[in-house]
């Protein structure tokens, strides 16, 4: 059935044509496979043994591969890709090594963004506004999981290059779409008396209480890059006319539409496939749509008059829709790391261990070598040969530590950051000390505080202009801006931080910005306070 775009014309455009959906949605297979591939880098699961795998396997093997070993050559694996084929060669499989090192790497990237849930302080201009927006927002941020939300995000964003946040309302849930389009085509509620019996810009403690539930019913709803088809303006890439995803559900009961027969030639038994469904949700500014197995479902207005999803690249990449993938481009290294590894374990495992050749012995190889054996013989050119042993290979060593440097030097990321200290780095006593070291990381940590910095600025504007539109909490577009403040990535003294804070003080520093730069909410503890 043919997707039906009469009603995601936009901006006095025509709807996007049916079949160029289509054709998007088709392409979206090789993009998926792409991200999938850096996924699998980062996650490196195991996999058993079985199908093409099996086949290439010998004594030697494991009961399991891991998912890296696609980047290996045949000589070591026994098994020939070209393209999505997989072959198996003339050749035995080798001792496979895998060391992780894409895996650490992201998740200490990921630990120096957020250790913790940054502090979100409101810029409107009234102050009590402000106090209820601030709390509004840590409603919300809590109620999603709080800084493990966060660090779905940076997990995401670190390996597909960028991250899309979609706003899911309560009327967003597929039993309530009917009731939802009804609601979004009458005008909204007007606000309750508590809340125009004070002027504009002071919420009573009831109509703040409503807000803090009200934000605690949406969702915020990280979505996988291989999801995301973006159909974006021909004359502006940065615009996104239409937000699309696509991905399959799996209901709990079998399709017996699907029947098949065992591959058994001598039975006619036949065996159920579980039920699998392919979503497919198209949103405009102004109309939204799922299909469930190209079967319209539900549709219905959207009430916010803007696409709810907020796009946020991991680092900026200009005139491109995803963003820097900090997986990619250690892909290569890792393939060469693991490579030379492998090697080095084949050499060492043929190597390790000494070997003897008798000449003009009789009986050489019945005979056992250990202590006190002699052997005898009347040959006077009769003699044995030691050979074998692991010998020392400094240019193979060399090569492996020069590929993790280039590790180091790619992602960012050096072995100190994970807690790993070699050799003589210095006396690594003071802040200073630590930021001369971790530069690389540090850098590239606040180039992504900027891009994740300003895509929560939008999920918070978004869900006040959602709860405006409500009438829950009002407020000006002017009222919706937030200042993120970032806590350090760095391990701190508190007692010097506490000085520093006096100091600060006696200066004529605002108290609140000190307690921010602290990591301390002021507002939620004088509501606390206030509330026992």
């Amino acid at each position: 059935m043919p997707f039906e775009t009469d009603n995601l014309a936009t901006d006095g455009r025509e709807a996007i044509d049916a079949d160029y959906l289509d054709y998007l949605l088709q392409r979206q297979d090789d993009d998926a496979r792409r991200y999938r591939r850096l996924w699998e880098y980062f996650r490196n699961p195991l996999r058993p043994v079985a199908g093409i795998s099996a086949r290439a396997a010998n004594a030697a093997s494991r009961p399991y591969v891991e998912a890296q070993e696609s980047g290996l050559p045949a000589r070591i694996t026994g098994v020939r890709r070209v393209g999505s084929r997989e072959e198996v060669p003339d050749l035995r499989r080798k001792e496979v090594v895998i060391e992780n090192d894409i895996g650490w790497r992201i998740q200490t990237m990921i630990d120096f963004l957020f250790p913790r849930c940054p502090t979100l302080r409101s810029l409107a201009g009234e102050e009590p506004l402000a106090e209820t927006i601030e709390q509004v927002l840590g409603v919300l941020l809590d109620a999603n999981g709080g800084v493990r939300l966060l660090q779905e995000l940076a997990l995401f964003g670190a390996v597909y290059g960028f991250v899309d946040v979609a706003l899911r309302t309560p009327a967003d849930a597929a039993e309530t779409a009917l009731a939802a389009a009804k609601s979004a085509d009458s005008p909204s509620p007007p606000a309750s008396s508590d809340a125009t019996a004070h002027r504009p810009g002071t919420p009573s403690p009831q109509a703040r209480r409503r807000a803090m539930e009200a934000a605690a019913s949406l969702r915020l709803e990280p979505i996988e890059a291989p999801r995301v088809v973006p159909v974006l303006d021909e004359d502006d890439y940065s615009r996104v006319r239409l937000w699309v995803q696509k991905y399959h559900k799996h209901p709990p009961r079998m399709d017996r539409s699907l029947r098949r027969r065992l591959p058994l030639p001598w039975t006619t038994k036949t065996s159920e496939a579980p039920a699998e469904v392919e979503v497919v949700e198209v949103l405009s500014p102004t109309w939204w749509q799922r299909y469930e197995d190209r079967r319209l479902v539900a549709e219905g207005p959207n009430p916010l008059n803007r696409l709810p999803v907020v796009h946020v690249q991991n680092l900026s990449l200009p005139a491109s829709y995803a963003g820097l993938s900090d997986v990619e481009p250690m892909v290569p290294l890792q393939d060469e790391l693991n490579t030379r590894l492998s090697d080095r374990a084949h050499r060492v495992t043929y190597q390790s261990f000494k070997m003897y050749l008798g000449k003009g012995i009789d009986d050489f190889l019945e005979r056992p070598v250990g202590p006190g054996q002699m052997w005898a013989t009347e040959n006077l050119e009769a003699g044995i040969e030691e050979f074998g042993s692991d010998a020392d290979a400094p240019g193979e060593t060399a090569h492996i530590e020069q590929v993790r440097e280039a590790l180091d030097k790619v992602s960012g990321v050096t072995p100190l950051a994970a807690g790993l200290i070699r050799g003589n780095v210095g006396h690594l006593t003071s802040a200073t000390a630590l930021k001369v070291v971790l530069g690389g990381l540090l850098a590239r940590t606040a180039r992504k505080r900027l891009t994740y910095g300003e895509g929560l600025a939008r999920l918070a504007e978004l869900a006040l202009a959602w709860l405006d539109r409500r009438g829950v909490l009002r407020t000006r577009p002017e009222d919706r801006r937030i200042e993120v403040h970032w806590p350090s990535p760095l391990p701190t003294d508190e007692a010097e931080q506490l000085r520093n804070a006096q100091i600060k003080a006696r200066l004529g520093v605002p108290r609140e910005r000190i307690l921010t730069e602290l990591g301390y909410d002021d507002h939620t503890e004088q509501t606390e306070r206030t509330n026992t």
